[in-house]
Protein backbone atom coordinates (compact mmCIF):
# COMPACT_ATOMS: atom_id res chain seq x y z
CA UNK A 1 0.00 0.00 0.00
CA UNK A 2 0.96 3.49 -0.81
CA UNK A 3 1.98 6.23 1.88
CA UNK A 4 -1.41 8.53 2.92
CA UNK A 5 -1.24 12.12 1.51
CA UNK A 6 0.89 14.20 3.23
CA UNK A 7 -1.33 16.84 5.01
CA UNK A 8 -0.34 20.07 2.68
CA UNK A 9 -2.21 23.21 3.38
CA UNK A 10 -4.25 22.46 0.19
CA UNK A 11 -5.21 19.00 1.56
CA UNK A 12 -6.56 20.88 4.31
CA UNK A 13 -8.15 23.59 2.87
CA UNK A 14 -9.95 21.01 0.97
CA UNK A 15 -11.01 19.07 4.33
CA UNK A 16 -12.77 22.39 5.43
CA UNK A 17 -14.34 23.25 2.66
CA UNK A 18 -15.60 20.51 1.06
CA UNK A 19 -19.22 19.78 2.61
CA UNK A 20 -20.00 23.39 2.22
CA UNK A 21 -18.32 24.73 -1.13
CA UNK A 22 -17.60 21.35 -3.40
CA UNK A 23 -20.09 18.56 -1.86
CA UNK A 24 -23.84 19.94 -2.68
CA UNK A 25 -22.71 20.35 -6.07
CA UNK A 26 -20.44 17.59 -6.70
CA UNK A 27 -20.31 14.75 -4.14
CA UNK A 28 -23.55 14.34 -2.81
CA UNK A 29 -25.26 14.29 -6.34
CA UNK A 30 -23.16 11.32 -7.05
CA UNK A 31 -23.60 9.82 -3.39
CA UNK A 32 -27.51 9.89 -3.76
CA UNK A 33 -26.73 7.34 -6.93
CA UNK A 34 -24.81 5.19 -4.56
CA UNK A 35 -27.35 5.16 -2.33
CA UNK A 36 -30.33 4.87 -3.63
CA UNK A 37 -32.20 1.58 -3.21
CA UNK A 38 -29.37 0.37 -1.46
CA UNK A 39 -29.50 -2.28 1.69
CA UNK A 40 -26.99 -3.16 4.32
CA UNK A 41 -27.51 -6.88 5.04
CA UNK A 42 -27.97 -7.69 8.51
CA UNK A 43 -25.07 -8.01 10.57
CA UNK A 44 -23.21 -7.31 7.53
CA UNK A 45 -19.50 -5.93 6.68
CA UNK A 46 -19.02 -2.81 4.82
CA UNK A 47 -16.13 -1.07 3.29
CA UNK A 48 -16.00 2.38 1.95
CA UNK A 49 -13.25 3.31 0.16
CA UNK A 50 -11.70 6.72 -0.24
CA UNK A 51 -14.51 7.74 2.05
CA UNK A 52 -13.95 11.96 2.05
CA UNK A 53 -15.46 13.54 4.80
CA UNK A 54 -18.41 11.27 5.21
CA UNK A 55 -20.83 11.07 2.35
CA UNK A 56 -22.18 8.77 2.15
CA UNK A 57 -20.43 6.95 4.87
CA UNK A 58 -22.80 8.98 7.62
CA UNK A 59 -26.34 7.68 5.26
CA UNK A 60 -24.99 4.09 5.10
CA UNK A 61 -24.90 3.89 9.09
CA UNK A 62 -28.39 4.54 8.75
CA UNK A 63 -29.41 1.99 7.15
CA UNK A 64 -27.35 -0.92 9.17
CA UNK A 65 -28.71 -3.07 11.60
CA UNK A 66 -27.23 -4.41 14.85
CA UNK A 67 -24.54 -5.99 14.28
CA UNK A 68 -23.04 -4.70 11.06
CA UNK A 69 -19.59 -2.63 10.85
CA UNK A 70 -18.50 -0.08 8.78
CA UNK A 71 -15.01 0.43 7.65
CA UNK A 72 -13.91 3.73 6.45
CA UNK A 73 -10.62 4.53 4.75
CA UNK A 74 -9.32 7.50 3.44
CA UNK A 75 -5.90 8.37 2.28
CA UNK A 76 -6.24 11.97 3.90
CA UNK A 77 -5.90 12.02 7.69
CA UNK A 78 -7.53 15.50 7.24
CA UNK A 79 -10.35 14.35 5.45
CA UNK A 80 -11.34 11.88 8.24
CA UNK A 81 -10.41 14.64 10.47
CA UNK A 82 -13.72 15.72 9.62
CA UNK A 83 -15.59 12.17 9.63
CA UNK A 84 -14.24 11.20 12.94
CA UNK A 85 -15.88 14.72 14.40
CA UNK A 86 -18.87 13.78 12.39
CA UNK A 87 -19.23 10.53 14.25
CA UNK A 88 -18.28 11.80 17.51
CA UNK A 89 -20.89 14.22 17.83
CA UNK A 90 -23.73 11.76 16.39
CA UNK A 91 -23.28 10.21 19.43
CA UNK A 92 -24.65 6.49 19.88
CA UNK A 93 -27.39 4.19 18.10
CA UNK A 94 -27.96 0.90 18.86
CA UNK A 95 -24.56 -1.66 18.39
CA UNK A 96 -23.62 -0.06 14.73
CA UNK A 97 -20.22 0.84 14.39
CA UNK A 98 -17.64 2.35 12.24
CA UNK A 99 -13.75 1.82 12.16
CA UNK A 100 -11.59 5.10 10.54
CA UNK A 101 -8.24 4.39 8.59
CA UNK A 102 -6.23 6.45 7.06
CA UNK A 103 -4.97 4.36 3.91
CA UNK A 104 -4.59 4.27 0.66
CA UNK A 105 -5.93 2.04 -2.08
CA UNK A 106 -3.18 2.12 -4.34
CA UNK A 107 -1.65 0.05 -5.45
CA UNK A 108 -4.58 -2.64 -3.97
CA UNK A 109 -6.98 -2.50 -0.97
CA UNK A 110 -5.17 -3.71 2.05
CA UNK A 111 -7.62 -6.11 2.92
CA UNK A 112 -7.91 -10.17 2.62
CA UNK A 113 -9.72 -11.53 0.17
CA UNK A 114 -13.62 -11.63 0.41
CA UNK A 115 -14.10 -10.02 3.81
CA UNK A 116 -16.85 -7.47 3.20
CA UNK A 117 -20.60 -8.18 2.19
CA UNK A 118 -20.79 -4.52 0.60
CA UNK A 119 -17.60 -2.43 -1.02
CA UNK A 120 -18.94 0.95 -1.58
CA UNK A 121 -16.81 3.98 -3.32
CA UNK A 122 -18.27 7.21 -4.13
CA UNK A 123 -15.90 9.19 -6.58
CA UNK A 124 -12.70 7.50 -5.52
CA UNK A 125 -11.56 5.41 -8.30
CA UNK A 126 -10.42 8.75 -10.69
CA UNK A 127 -7.13 8.47 -8.27
CA UNK A 128 -6.77 4.83 -9.20
CA UNK A 129 -4.45 3.19 -12.90
CA UNK A 130 -7.97 2.62 -13.91
CA UNK A 131 -11.03 1.92 -12.98
CA UNK A 132 -10.92 -2.01 -14.63
CA UNK A 133 -7.90 -2.26 -11.88
CA UNK A 134 -10.13 -0.99 -9.37
CA UNK A 135 -13.50 -3.50 -10.12
CA UNK A 136 -11.65 -6.26 -9.61
CA UNK A 137 -9.45 -5.34 -6.30
CA UNK A 138 -13.35 -4.15 -5.02
CA UNK A 139 -14.54 -7.70 -5.90
CA UNK A 140 -11.53 -9.45 -4.48
CA UNK A 141 -12.31 -8.11 -1.34
CA UNK A 142 -16.14 -9.31 -1.62
CA UNK A 143 -17.43 -12.30 0.30
CA UNK A 144 -19.47 -14.30 -2.17
CA UNK A 145 -22.35 -12.72 -3.21
CA UNK A 146 -21.55 -9.66 -2.01
CA UNK A 147 -22.24 -6.56 -3.92
CA UNK A 148 -19.74 -4.20 -5.42
CA UNK A 149 -20.57 -0.26 -5.70
CA UNK A 150 -19.12 3.05 -6.94
CA UNK A 151 -19.62 6.56 -8.55
CA UNK A 152 -17.54 8.25 -11.32
CA UNK A 153 -17.99 11.01 -14.01
CA UNK A 154 -17.92 9.00 -17.40
CA UNK A 155 -16.79 9.94 -20.67
CA UNK A 156 -18.63 13.63 -21.74
CA UNK A 157 -18.02 14.87 -18.71
CA UNK A 158 -16.30 18.57 -18.97
CA UNK A 159 -17.19 18.61 -22.72
CA UNK A 160 -17.71 21.78 -23.04
CA UNK A 161 -14.57 23.26 -21.55
CA UNK A 162 -12.41 20.14 -23.53
CA UNK A 163 -13.90 20.96 -26.98
CA UNK A 164 -12.84 25.08 -26.39
CA UNK A 165 -9.54 23.21 -25.03
CA UNK A 166 -9.25 21.56 -28.10
CA UNK A 167 -9.93 24.68 -30.08
CA UNK A 168 -7.70 26.66 -28.67
CA UNK A 169 -4.60 24.27 -29.03
CA UNK A 170 -5.34 23.51 -32.64
CA UNK A 171 -5.58 26.69 -33.95
CA UNK A 172 -2.30 27.72 -31.80
CA UNK A 173 -0.39 24.39 -33.61
CA UNK A 174 0.11 23.03 -29.57
CA UNK A 175 0.46 19.22 -30.66
CA UNK A 176 2.05 18.08 -27.33
CA UNK A 177 -0.64 20.06 -25.41
CA UNK A 178 -3.44 18.11 -27.89
CA UNK A 179 -2.00 14.90 -27.17
CA UNK A 180 -1.86 15.02 -23.48
CA UNK A 181 -5.26 16.50 -23.54
CA UNK A 182 -6.61 13.23 -25.38
CA UNK A 183 -4.95 11.57 -22.82
CA UNK A 184 -6.88 13.21 -19.99
CA UNK A 185 -10.05 12.73 -21.75
CA UNK A 186 -9.92 9.30 -22.33
CA UNK A 187 -9.38 8.52 -18.63
CA UNK A 188 -13.38 9.04 -18.50
CA UNK A 189 -14.65 5.61 -19.00
CA UNK A 190 -17.43 5.15 -21.24
CA UNK A 191 -20.70 3.25 -20.68
CA UNK A 192 -19.30 -0.02 -22.74
CA UNK A 193 -15.89 0.37 -21.12
CA UNK A 194 -17.58 -0.28 -17.38
CA UNK A 195 -19.51 -2.99 -18.69
CA UNK A 196 -16.34 -5.11 -19.39
CA UNK A 197 -14.87 -3.95 -16.28
CA UNK A 198 -17.39 -5.70 -14.73
CA UNK A 199 -17.12 -8.97 -16.58
CA UNK A 200 -13.47 -8.82 -16.60
CA UNK A 201 -14.41 -8.81 -12.71
CA UNK A 202 -16.93 -11.54 -12.40
CA UNK A 203 -19.49 -9.01 -11.05
CA UNK A 204 -23.12 -9.13 -12.79
CA UNK A 205 -24.84 -6.26 -12.47
CA UNK A 206 -24.96 -3.04 -14.72
CA UNK A 207 -24.19 1.16 -14.92
CA UNK A 208 -26.44 3.83 -14.04
CA UNK A 209 -26.47 7.15 -15.57
CA UNK A 210 -27.63 10.44 -14.95
CA UNK A 211 -26.66 13.76 -16.11
CA UNK A 212 -26.54 17.53 -14.51
CA UNK A 213 -25.13 20.28 -14.78
CA UNK A 214 -22.75 22.99 -12.97
CA UNK A 215 -23.34 26.79 -14.24
CA UNK A 216 -21.33 29.41 -13.97
CA UNK A 217 -21.47 33.18 -14.39
CA UNK A 218 -18.03 33.78 -15.89
CA UNK A 219 -15.17 32.64 -17.03
CA UNK A 220 -13.46 34.10 -14.06
CA UNK A 221 -16.16 32.18 -11.48
CA UNK A 222 -15.62 28.71 -13.16
CA UNK A 223 -11.51 28.62 -12.64
CA UNK A 224 -12.08 29.86 -8.97
CA UNK A 225 -14.82 27.92 -8.20
CA UNK A 226 -13.65 25.26 -5.24
CA UNK A 227 -15.37 22.26 -7.15
CA UNK A 228 -12.92 23.02 -10.25
CA UNK A 229 -10.72 24.24 -8.13
CA UNK A 230 -9.71 21.26 -6.31
CA UNK A 231 -11.02 18.94 -9.00
CA UNK A 232 -9.79 18.98 -12.56
CA UNK A 233 -7.89 22.76 -12.72
CA UNK A 234 -4.37 20.99 -11.58
CA UNK A 235 -4.60 18.69 -14.59
CA UNK A 236 -6.18 21.29 -17.35
CA UNK A 237 -3.30 23.00 -16.16
CA UNK A 238 -0.74 20.64 -16.67
CA UNK A 239 -2.14 19.94 -20.30
CA UNK A 240 -1.58 23.09 -21.13
CA UNK A 241 2.27 22.94 -20.09
CA UNK A 242 4.46 25.11 -17.66
CA UNK A 243 4.67 29.15 -16.96
CA UNK A 244 4.35 31.73 -19.60
CA UNK A 245 3.11 28.77 -22.01
CA UNK A 246 0.51 27.78 -19.54
CA UNK A 247 -0.53 31.29 -18.58
CA UNK A 248 -1.29 32.00 -22.75
CA UNK A 249 -3.60 29.15 -22.79
CA UNK A 250 -5.49 29.98 -20.47
CA UNK A 251 -5.76 33.73 -21.92
CA UNK A 252 -6.87 32.03 -25.00
CA UNK A 253 -9.54 29.88 -23.02
CA UNK A 254 -10.94 32.75 -21.25
CA UNK A 255 -11.46 34.61 -24.28
CA UNK A 256 -12.75 31.96 -25.79
CA UNK A 257 -15.70 31.82 -23.21
CA UNK A 258 -16.82 35.33 -23.07
CA UNK A 259 -16.65 34.81 -27.30
CA UNK A 260 -19.23 32.37 -27.17
CA UNK A 261 -20.93 33.44 -24.00
CA UNK A 262 -21.04 36.90 -23.16
CA UNK A 263 -22.85 37.46 -20.49
CA UNK A 264 -24.64 33.94 -20.42
CA UNK A 265 -24.40 31.72 -17.84
CA UNK A 266 -21.22 28.90 -19.48
CA UNK A 267 -22.16 25.36 -18.18
CA UNK A 268 -20.48 21.99 -17.79
CA UNK A 269 -22.00 18.66 -18.39
CA UNK A 270 -21.40 16.17 -15.94
CA UNK A 271 -22.14 12.94 -16.99
CA UNK A 272 -22.29 10.68 -13.75
CA UNK A 273 -22.39 6.92 -13.77
CA UNK A 274 -23.45 4.54 -11.00
CA UNK A 275 -21.40 0.81 -10.86
CA UNK A 276 -23.07 -1.91 -9.22
CA UNK A 277 -22.02 -5.23 -9.66
CA UNK A 278 -22.50 -8.45 -7.68
CA UNK A 279 -20.20 -11.33 -6.81
CA UNK A 280 -21.38 -14.67 -7.77
CA UNK A 281 -22.41 -17.22 -4.84
CA UNK A 282 -20.12 -19.92 -4.10
CA UNK A 283 -22.12 -23.87 -5.95
CA UNK A 284 -21.48 -26.67 -4.38
CA UNK A 285 -18.35 -27.29 -6.46
CA UNK A 286 -16.59 -24.60 -5.38
CA UNK A 287 -16.99 -25.01 -1.77
CA UNK A 288 -13.71 -26.27 -0.06
CA UNK A 289 -14.63 -29.22 1.92
CA UNK A 290 -11.91 -30.61 3.64
CA UNK A 291 -12.73 -34.18 4.04
CA UNK A 292 -12.52 -34.27 0.30
CA UNK A 293 -9.84 -32.16 -1.02
CA UNK A 294 -6.22 -32.09 -0.55
CA UNK A 295 -4.26 -31.22 2.91
CA UNK A 296 -2.84 -28.23 1.34
CA UNK A 297 -6.32 -27.15 0.09
CA UNK A 298 -7.28 -27.47 3.75
CA UNK A 299 -4.26 -25.22 5.04
CA UNK A 300 -4.87 -22.49 2.48
CA UNK A 301 -8.25 -22.68 3.46
CA UNK A 302 -7.73 -22.15 6.94
CA UNK A 303 -5.11 -19.40 5.99
CA UNK A 304 -7.76 -17.47 4.36
CA UNK A 305 -9.75 -17.81 7.26
CA UNK A 306 -6.94 -16.72 9.41
CA UNK A 307 -6.59 -13.40 7.30
CA UNK A 308 -10.28 -12.47 7.51
CA UNK A 309 -10.09 -12.28 10.98
CA UNK A 310 -7.19 -10.82 11.38
CA UNK A 311 -8.32 -7.96 8.76
CA UNK A 312 -11.50 -7.52 11.06
CA UNK A 313 -9.40 -7.19 14.46
CA UNK A 314 -7.09 -4.74 12.89
CA UNK A 315 -10.10 -2.59 12.14
CA UNK A 316 -11.45 -2.98 15.73
CA UNK A 317 -8.20 -1.70 17.08
CA UNK A 318 -8.62 2.02 14.76
CA UNK A 319 -11.39 4.34 15.77
CA UNK A 320 -14.34 2.51 17.20
CA UNK A 321 -17.27 5.45 17.56
CA UNK A 322 -20.98 4.39 18.37
CA UNK A 323 -23.57 6.87 16.23
CA UNK A 324 -27.45 8.03 15.67
CA UNK A 325 -28.61 9.89 12.81
CA UNK A 326 -28.87 13.11 13.96
CA UNK A 327 -27.64 15.70 11.26
CA UNK A 328 -24.48 18.08 11.99
CA UNK A 329 -23.24 20.65 10.40
CA UNK A 330 -19.10 21.54 10.13
CA UNK A 331 -18.36 25.28 10.08
CA UNK A 332 -15.18 26.31 8.34
CA UNK A 333 -13.48 26.83 11.74
CA UNK A 334 -13.07 23.00 12.41
CA UNK A 335 -10.04 21.75 14.07
CA UNK A 336 -8.06 19.24 12.41
CA UNK A 337 -6.01 17.32 14.62
CA UNK A 338 -2.30 16.47 14.39
CA UNK A 339 0.47 16.02 16.77
CA UNK A 340 4.45 17.16 16.41
CA UNK A 341 5.44 13.72 16.03
CA UNK A 342 3.81 13.41 13.17
CA UNK A 343 5.04 16.93 11.63
CA UNK A 344 8.40 15.74 12.59
CA UNK A 345 8.20 12.28 10.77
CA UNK A 346 7.06 14.04 7.65
CA UNK A 347 3.44 12.65 7.29
CA UNK A 348 3.14 16.67 7.53
CA UNK A 349 4.12 18.53 4.69
CA UNK A 350 2.98 22.10 4.05
CA UNK A 351 5.17 22.60 0.95
CA UNK A 352 3.18 24.14 -1.96
CA UNK A 353 2.42 22.31 -4.64
CA UNK A 354 3.87 24.58 -7.45
CA UNK A 355 1.13 23.28 -10.71
CA UNK A 356 -1.59 23.22 -8.80
CA UNK A 357 -1.33 26.64 -7.05
CA UNK A 358 0.31 28.59 -9.67
CA UNK A 359 -2.12 31.45 -10.63
CA UNK A 360 -3.70 31.93 -13.00
CA UNK A 361 -2.72 35.61 -14.88
CA UNK A 362 -5.87 35.25 -17.04
CA UNK A 363 -8.09 35.68 -13.92
CA UNK A 364 -6.41 38.50 -12.01
CA UNK A 365 -8.40 41.79 -11.77
CA UNK A 366 -7.10 43.74 -13.67
CA UNK A 367 -3.96 42.08 -15.48
CA UNK A 368 -3.69 42.84 -18.59
CA UNK A 369 -3.26 40.77 -22.01
CA UNK A 370 -0.01 39.87 -22.71
CA UNK A 371 1.64 42.14 -25.61
CA UNK A 372 2.78 39.18 -27.38
CA UNK A 373 -0.10 37.23 -27.85
CA UNK A 374 -1.38 36.82 -31.13
CA UNK A 375 -4.64 38.83 -31.66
Amino acid sequence: MTTPTKRTLRVEQLARIYDVEIGPCWGTRFGKMLLRDLAVPARGQVLDVSCGTGYPTIEILRRMTDGSRLIAIDESSAMLDVVRRKVAELGPLGNKSVFLRTASALPRLSFADEVYDLVVCNLGVGGMPSVEDAMRDFARVAKPGGEVRFTLPMTGTFAEIHDLYREVLTKHDMHDALDRLDRHVARYPTFAQLERGLDAAQLTGGVELEEFALLFRSARELFFAPVIEHGPLADWKAIAGDGQEMQDVFWYIKEAIDAYFGDRPFHLTVKAGCVIGRKAERTLHDRVVPEARPARDAREAREARAAREAEVARAQGSVDVDVITTPVRLDATIELDFDVEELASGDISFEDERIADAELDAFIEGKKRPHHLAD
